[in-house]
């Protein structure tokens, strides 16, 4: 049996575990074929055969209790570890009738894995029932996780920077920075997909160490590019690491590792984490306090009270780009014009999302719209790209 940190290759007629191990990891199943038995005396049971797609030892990880049955490959397999942290924090969080379902579920596998001692058949109630739909689309994230914490290891996150154009002195002032994954099997990962999954766990944590990294070194390349004048990237924080109490002493390490100025970094936060008002308005006076700014992104998408956003010191409003698509309407244009007579007027600038028409951008001018991002102005582009465009 050769082992990687992701991948287990068992060859034909090797023992996974027996029956009695301690447990160590769950293993999803991704070639082959394994036979799973159990021994009651001088009698070997057949519990079933497994195919790819199927997840073993994961009961006694769930229970820590000592395997129950043996596994063995009837053919050359690929298995992929799967770890108890990976479980845990999913039960951790899951609806308490969700994990009352699964306690119940454990105890009638193992009343069932008693009964079998003299009984020539399986309970009913030990009879694999066909996956469903939602136990596929389980074990399809599971498997997305495991590719996601490999791609993080190897580095094959890309993050892209997507220019912020001031509008009035019409120049590059800055840029998003926005994560990009394209899986060797798979092509091109949704952002939404992979975000979402990794702040599910504390996977975000060290994705969101890794893009702040890549930043920084795009920064030392980007400084004093532009008339002289220090870039800025802005960095989407999600509400995981927002309650992670060393994120900014991490921040403000790799800044001054890469020498850069802490307001070259602006933090975003999404709309949808204000409603914390307590403790967005701490971490925005800590930012303030160690020099870096602070946007809230996302801007009138639902979330915001304006009878709190007074309190919340926000550096930069992005205005969302629903209302820049249908500007052409008097009345969203009449919206546009008092969000952005508001952000003035609290001391804020704003930064206009979804700019792709030249009469957008122009309006947006009128209006006294700071910045302006969209495909007009470029599309998420690679550290050289960035460079030449500045």
């Amino acid at each position: 049996m050769s082992a990687t940190s992701f991948r287990v290759d068992v060859p034909a007629g090797s023992v996974l575990f027996h029956q009695g191990d301690a447990p160590t990891s769950a293993f999803l199943l991704e070639t082959g074929s394994i036979e799973v038995t159990t021994a009651q005396g001088a009698i070997s049971r057949r519990l079933g055969v497994l195919a790819p797609g199927d997840l073993l030892g994961e009961m006694a990880v769930l229970d820590d209790s000592p395997r129950t049955a043996t596994a063995r490959a009837l053919s050359d397999c690929v298995l992929m570890p799967i770890d108890r942290k990976q479980f845990a924090e999913r039960l951790e969080s899951a609806d308490p009738v969700v994990r009352a379902l699964l306690l119940s579920q454990i105890s009638r596998y193992r009343s069932a894995l008693a009964q079998l001692s003299g009984q020539s058949e399986l309970p009913s109630s030990a009879i694999p029932t066909p996956r469903t739909n939602d136990a596929v689309l389980a074990m399809d994230k599971i498997r997305l996780e495991s590719h996601l914490r490999e791609a993080l290891d190897k580095r094959e996150l890309e993050v892209r920077l997507q220019p912020i154009l001031d509008i009035e002195r019409n120049r590059i002032a800055g840029f998003e920075a926005l994560t990009r994954w394209t899986h060797p099997e798979r092509g091109p990962v949704s952002p939404a997909e992979f975000i979402a999954l990794a702040e599910e766990t504390s996977l975000i944590v060290p994705v969101g160490d890794y893009v702040l990294d890549q930043v920084c070194g795009a920064l030392q390349h980007l400084r004093g590019r532009v008339n002289g004048e220090p870039v800025f990237v802005a960095l989407n924080v999600s509400g995981r690491q927002l309650d992670d109490a060393a994120l900014l002493d991490r921040f403000l390490a790799v800044v001054h590792a890469h020498g850069l100025q802490p307001a070259q970094l602006k933090i975003e936060i999404t709309e949808s984490l204000v409603l914390n008002y307590e403790q967005v308005a701490s971490i925005i006076a800590r930012c303030h306090a160690a020099g870096l700014k602070v946007a809230l992104d996302d801007f009138g998408t639902g979330y915001s009270n304006l009878g709190h956003l007074h309190k919340l010191e926000f550096d930069t409003l992005k205005l969302d780009q629903g209302f820049v698509r249908q500007m052409h309407e008097p009345r969203c244009l009449a919206i546009v014009r008092a969000i952005v007579a508001m952000a003035h007027s609290l001391g804020c600038d704003i930064v206009a999302e979804g700019v792709e028409t030249t009469e957008q951008l122009h309006a947006l001018g009128a209006l006294g719209c700071t910045y302006a991002q969209g495909y007009l102005i470029g599309r998420p582009m690679l550290l050289d790209e960035a460079i030449a465009m500045v």
